[in-house]
C-alpha cells in the first residue's frame, strides 16, 4: 500500500480543499493507495526568521518551535506528495509559502528521490498557470519525480461546464500520479536537472569545507564523485555534458579565484 501526503492550503475548506478531497477519491479508488489530506491551517507554522541555521548548521538549531518537523515527518513516511493551493494575489497562499519556506534547507540538501510529486492550483480569474509552473519547480528541487500539476477555474457561481471540466482534470492528473506513484522504474534525470546538480556540488566543493551542514550532506552522500544524486545509466550524450559543466563550473571558481588573489 502506498501513501499520499496532500498538503492543503488554504483556509476555506471549499473549492481548494474539495479539488484535493476528489483527488484522493480517485487515488484511493486504485485499493493500492492510502491518502492523508493535511490541512495546512489547522498546525501551528511559524513564519522563518532568515537565521540560516538550517543552512549553514543543520535543520535540528531552529530557534523556532512549532509544528514543522510533524509536517516534515508526513513527507518523509509518504510515497507520493501533493500541494495544493489556491491564487493569492498572483501566488501561492500565505499557509504554503510559510510551509515552504520552513523546509529551505532542503533544496540545498534534497532528499525526497522516489517519490511521486505533483500540484493543483485553483483560480478566480488568470495567473495560476505560474503558480503551477513554480510548484513543478518546488518539486524538481525537492529531488522528487514531478508529475506537472493543474490549475483549476473556481470563480463562483461555476457552470456546470466547468465543474465537469475540473472534474475531468483532477481524475486525468490523478491517472497519472497513480502510474507514477506505482512504478518501480526511476528515470534517468532531465538534462537541466543533470546541469543544476553539477554546478551545485562544485558550488559546494569549491566554496565550503567540513564545517559547512550542506558540505557534509553532499560528503556523506558521495555526491562529490557521483554521476548524478542517485545510481542511474546516463548516455553517451548527458554523460558529456556533465563533464562540460564541472570543467565549466570549476573554470569559472578558478577565474574568480585568481582575480581575488591578484586584488590582494
Amino acid at each position: 500500500m502506498k501513501q499520499v501526503t496532500i498538503f492543503v492550503g488554504s483556509a476555506r475548506k471549499k473549492h481548494t480543499y474539495q479539488s484535493a478531497r476528489l483527488f484522493a477519491e480517485h487515488l484511493e479508488a486504485s485499493g493500492e493507495v492510502r491518502v492523508e489530506v493535511v490541512y495546512l491551517h489547522d498546525y501551528n507554522l511559524k513564519p522563518c526568521i532568515g537565521c540560516f541555521r538550517c543552512f549553514e548548521k543543520g535543520e535540528q538549531y531552529s530557534p523556532l518551535s512549532d509544528d514543522r518537523d510533524h509536517l516534515l515527518e508526513k513527507i518523509r513516511v509518504s510515497d507520493g506528495i501533493v500541494l495544493s493551493s489556491p491564487n493569492y494575489a498572483f501566488q501561492v497562499s500565505g499557509l504554503l509559502k510559510v510551509f515552504l519556506d520552513r523546509f529551505g534547507f532542503i533544496f540545498h540538501r534534497p532528499r525526497y528521490f522516489g517519490k511521486a510529486y505533483t500540484t493543483i492550483v485553483t483560480q478566480g480569474i488568470f495567473g495560476g498557470s505560474s503558480i503551477v509552473k513554480y510548484l513543478d519547480f518546488v518539486g524538481r528541487g525537492l529531488g522528487c519525480e514531478t508529475i506537472p500539476g493543474i490549475c483549476l477555474s473556481t470563480m463562483e457561481p461555476l457552470p456546470n461546464r466547468v465543474h465537469t471540466k475540473n472534474s475531468r482534470n483532477i481524475e486525468h492528473l490523478a491517472s497519472r500520479f497513480c502510474e507514477k506513484l506505482l512504478s518501480k522504474h526511476r528515470p534517468s534525470p532531465a538534462l537541466f536537472s543533470l546541469v543544476m546538480f553539477r554546478v551545485s556540488r562544485t558550488s559546494m566543493h569549491r566554496l565550503l569545507d567540513g564545517s559547512s551542514c550542506d558540505f557534509r550532506y553532499f560528503s556523506s552522500n558521495n555526491w562529490f564523485s557521483s554521476d548524478y544524486y542517485y545510481p542511474v545509466r546516463l548516455g553517451f550524450f548527458k554523460k558529456a555534458v556533465g563533464r562540460l559543466v564541472d570543467a565549466w563550473a570549476n573554470l569559472k571558481y578558478d577565474h574568480a579565484a585568481s582575480v581575488e588573489s591578484s586584488r590582494a
